[in-house]
């Protein structure tokens, strides 16, 4: 399997654990505020292959405690299963970030041991989600479905919103909280502009609205959090 990155440690990406990241290309989405664009639109090389990370992984047992699997959206590799299955052998957790459009093939690798943290992007409310996924008229469906499965518990989870000036108003959580409720996690992560994002322009939100974002959402979930405020 191709892989087009490798962060060799991270802090932040799987919660409580000392992780790597790997980065796999392609996506189905086009969000016009997403960091990892050129694993988007691609093709982006790969820098490495399985074998490789895999020899990676090896020498890091007992130094790592983790492995983020992220994208792009991983579920879109019909080779994923088998990649995690060789990390898994390694002894390593996995957590799986994933935009929800593909339920069927994260519920398999729920069901089959692969995943034991899955964190995926609510990207809006219903109503904008296809602006906000640049994809008008986009069918809700899978992302319904996977929302569903996260919400009865089968594997450990979190939900998470990038939110961003252009497409995120009071509106979009008044309309979030209903659609999670009952979770036991939902971060709202601020953007932050890069040379790698899709659409130039883009502006984040001062951490005092979104902290009455987050107070619109709390009634329904768990744990309500900011991140990168």
């Amino acid at each position: 399997m191709d892989i087009q990155g490798l962060q060799k440690m991270t802090l932040l990406d799987y919660p409580g654990r000392v992780a790597c990241t790997v980065f796999l290309g392609g996506c189905d989405l086009r969000c016009p505020f997403c960091h990892n664009g050129g694993l988007v639109v691609g093709p982006m090389p790969a820098e490495l292959d399985s074998g490789e990370l895999l020899a990676f992984l090896k020498k890091r047992v007992g130094l790592l405690d983790g492995v983020c699997v992220t994208g792009g959206e991983p579920l879109l590799r019909p080779d994923l299963p088998e990649l995690l299955a060789q990390i898994k052998e390694l002894g390593f957790p996995v957590k799986l970030d994933t935009n929800g459009s593909h339920p069927q093939g994260l519920r398999k690798l729920v069901e089959g041991g692969l995943v034991d943290y899955v964190a995926m992007d609510v990207k809006n409310s219903p109503e904008r989600y296809g602006e906000t996924t640049g994809i008008p008229g986009l069918d809700l469906a899978p992302f319904r479905e996977s929302v569903s499965y996260l919400l009865t518990g089968a594997v450990d989870y979190e939900f998470r919103t990038t939110v961003v000036r252009e497409f995120h108003d009071a509106g979009s959580f008044r309309a979030i909280g209903p659609w999670i409720a009952g979770a036991k996690r939902y971060f709202l992560q601020n953007f932050v502009d890069r040379d790698t994002v899709l659409q130039r322009g883009l502006r984040p939100w001062d951490g005092e609205t979104l902290q009455t974002f987050a107070d619109l959402v709390r009634p329904f979930v768990e744990r309500v959090e900011l991140r990168g405020v």
